[in-house]
């Protein structure tokens, strides 16, 4: 139980830095495109490229995290991270500034969601899994709420560079922290019952899997959207400087709520049926911030209802690959559900950015982000949610 503690502390704290980080990259939207003269495309098509290479990544090096262990990807990853925050700091234009981006979605690869989480479902009992990923999924959402302030308060004091300098070592924390995560030895997960190549046939042979895979794409595409193009909207409209940073802090700050509570039901009713109410909410969150007139109060009530089902996704999503197929390989079968989520944020991220540059407006965005949460809420909703025949028990001869 301590070593389990130990790698939940750990975990969060590492998942705080680079969900933090990452989504405070938003707020240099609108002074980076303008210094260097490059378009809001340009800006969302760096953000997509970052989240579809750490999606591409993820699956490697899950599979690396569970065959060697998590500390090494881990450290790397933080440290890759670290340069590709500083790279972005001495951005001259387009091109310099998607590097930048790109450096670190590989650093997010190896020290983000599927080889965290992929320790802490190892750790933890399978009684307790749903609620480790919850609490570990938490502290993502702490970062946002902790993170995206302390990055708006930098940007207002140094400027984009020297901002970005900054939390390119505020990330190096990661690279301790990661030390925290060694597994020790993993008795329970047994790998040479099964090869790499048949938990991926396993896998893929099982469609309530695909559907995972379809319904987290809808989850990266909300994310990336809302996280890159909601401060610059607000800006657009006249509201308060503040209100693009703090509002994204709100909906960490929910989230926080939001993931403990998902990892805490996810323990107690069928996580298939929470993930299509989540999608279905979100659905209905974005319809009335597209009807209320926009005030401060109505963007801080929408950054605190989409915070209660912003990352509740994780250890649900997380949890049933782990429920359905076992501990074993779930840093590489959950990086490859990620991937799909990388995949909808490359999405969001860039179509927010040519939408706007086309239109000169979000309103197209909006509306497909609440038909791709009703198009998630369908198709979580057939997906079987028992172990896998290898895992079921056998009967006694």
């Amino acid at each position: 139980m301590r070593r389990l503690w130990i790698i939940l502390i750990c975990g969060a704290l590492i998942l705080t830095l680079t969900t933090g980080l990452r989504q405070a990259l938003g707020l240099f939207l609108k002074p980076m495109t303008m210094d260097l003269g490059v378009g809001r495309e340009v800006f969302g098509f760096g953000i997509a490229l970052q989240n579809l290479l750490w999606g591409l990544g993820s699956p490697f090096a899950g599979a690396i995290a569970d065959r060697f262990g998590v500390v090494k990807v881990s450290a790397l990853g933080g440290l890759v991270y670290a340069l590709g925050l500083a790279a972005m700091a001495f951005s001259t234009g387009g091109t310099s500034l998607v590097l930048g981006t790109l450096i670190i979605g590989i650093g997010l690869a190896g020290a983000g969601f599927s080889t965290v989480l992929g320790a802490v479902g190892r750790a933890a009992p399978p009684e307790k899994r749903s609620m480790a990923l919850g609490i570990a999924t938490a502290g993502g959402s702490f970062g946002q709420f902790a993170v995206v302030p302390l990055g708006h308060i930098v940007l207002d004091a140094f400027g984009w560079s020297m901002a970005l300098i900054v939390l390119a070592g505020i990330a190096l924390a990661m690279l301790p922290l990661s030390l925290g995560l060694s597994e020790g030895p993993r008795h329970q997960v047994a790998h040479h019952a099964q090869s790499f190549k048949q938990a991926l046939g396993e896998a893929f042979r099982h469609p309530s899997y695909w559907y995972l895979v379809a319904g987290f794409f809808v989850c990266g595409f909300h994310v990336a959207f809302v996280v890159t193009h909601l401060p610059a909207y607000l800006a657009d409209r006249a509201m308060p400087e503040w209100l693009g940073a703090w509002s994204l802090a709100l909906v960490g700050l929910f989230n926080i709520a939001g993931s403990w509570g998902c990892g805490y039901l996810g323990g107690k009713y069928s996580k298939k049926n929470l993930l299509s109410y989540l999608y279905f909410g979100r659905a209905v969150v974005f319809v009335i911030f597209i009807f209320m007139p926009l005030s401060p109060f109505s963007v801080l009530l929408f950054a605190g209802s989409l915070g209660l089902l912003w990352l509740g996704t994780v250890p649900l999503t997380s949890g049933l690959v782990a429920q359905m197929f076992g501990p074993a390989y779930m840093s590489m079968l959950y990086g490859i559900v990620f991937l799909s989520h990388q995949v909808g944020s490359f999405f969001g991220a860039w179509l927010g950015g040519k939408a706007y540059d086309l239109t000169g407006s979000y309103d197209l965005m909006w509306w497909l982000s609440v038909a791709l949460g009703v198009f998630s809420g369908l198709v979580n909703l057939p997906i079987k949610e028992a172990p896998v025949a290898r895992l079921q028990p056998r009967p006694a001869e």
